[in-house]
């Protein structure tokens, strides 16, 4: 009987995955294809940058609750830097990156040294920034042609080496299947993976959120190691706001409604990956992907888009009584 609860807890949510996979493919019609792979793996590219940003901070016994709010203002300084200012791609790049760093410095600032708790401390960056980025255009969305508030037209484009990290598509078998974003969430979750699981500083970072007194009494310098999980992490946002914007091609004050949500799922789901009860690299990518085929299926069966919010809650409570309830490792 344990031997049969030990299988459930480790395989149960991969063996979900595919029995989900299964049912879409005879419920819903096209949903086994290339191009419907492709979308679903374009739909959590994003998703999935900044869960693995997340990911980081619950390394070290955190959360951050700013970074959806990280990734649209990346979002919307790239516009402004490019279409506004007139500026190339580098530089917009290079601000968006160092908003994240800036933000992530702030919030682990707040956290360690100001003693706010994490989930304040990142809920009010989270508002500050939502306010922050509509100050420039009076709340208006970026595009070339717009008129400013001083009444200046903004004649600056995305370049097109910016574009193409959002819009371009690798060969792959198929003509034009893979997408950048796809590539580049691959590689970051490769990057931190490895980070994580088989350098001194990811082991440490372990060390710090499943001990901190411990690890603190051992030597580790323990506020460094809680900062820069949040410097990763604002980074990462700030680089699914980078490909969030290349791939609309304008700044889009309202399209980052649901990246918080949905990354927070797809980072907490990651824990029911393997039995693994602990943020992994690994198991978070899983999560973004579960997040997309259940999505991508819901879409194609005509779900109403109002249940779509429920389905993943309830998807989501159950991986973590996968995790903690059933597998008893809740109490430490």
């Amino acid at each position: 009987m344990a031997a049969a609860r030990d299988h459930a807890i480790r395989y149960g949510f991969i063996a979900l995955l595919f029995g989900l996979i299964a049912y879409f493919a005879v419920a819903a019609d096209g949903f086994v294809s290339p191009q419907s792979a492709v979308f679903i793996f374009q739909s959590v590219a994003i998703t999935g940058v900044l869960a693995l940003g997340v990911t980081a901070t619950l390394v070290v016994g955190g959360f951050d609750l700013s970074i959806g709010s990280v990734a649209t203002s990346a979002m919307m300084a790239a516009a402004y830097v490019m279409v506004v200012l007139e500026q190339n791609a580098v530089v917009a790049v290079v601000a968006c990156l160092l908003i994240g760093a800036i933000v992530g410095l702030i919030n682990g600032w707040l956290i360690v040294y100001m003693r706010v708790p994490d989930l304040l401390a990142t809920l009010g960056m989270m508002f500050l920034l939502v306010g922050l980025q509509r100050i420039p255009t009076e709340g208006r969305s970026i595009a070339t042609g717009m008129t400013m508030p001083d009444g200046s037209v903004a004649n600056g484009t995305f370049g097109a080496a910016f574009l193409a990290l959002g819009r371009h598509r690798f060969d792959f078998f198929i003509p034009n299947l893979i997408p950048v974003s796809v590539v580049v969430l691959l590689l970051l979750a490769v990057m931190i993976w490895f980070f994580l699981e088989y350098t001194r500083f990811g082991r440490m970072m372990y060390a710090v959120g499943s001990n901190e007194r411990a690890a603190e009494l051992a030597g580790a310098p323990v506020k460094a190691y809680k900062i820069w999980a949040y410097v990763i992490s604002g980074v990462f946002a700030s680089i699914g706001g980078i490909l969030l914007a290349a791939r609309l091609g304008r700044g889009d004050i309202a399209s980052g409604n649901n990246l918080l949500l949905d990354a927070v799922a797809a980072a907490l789901i990651g824990y029911a990956v393997l039995g693994a009860a602990k943020p992994n690299a690994f198991g978070t990518a899983v999560g973004a992907v579960f997040v997309g085929v259940l999505l991508q299926g819901l879409t194609m069966m005509n779900a109403p888009y109002y249940t779509q919010d429920f389905i993943k809650g309830l998807v989501l409570v159950v991986a973590l009584v996968f995790t903690f309830a059933l597998s008893g490792r809740g109490k430490r």
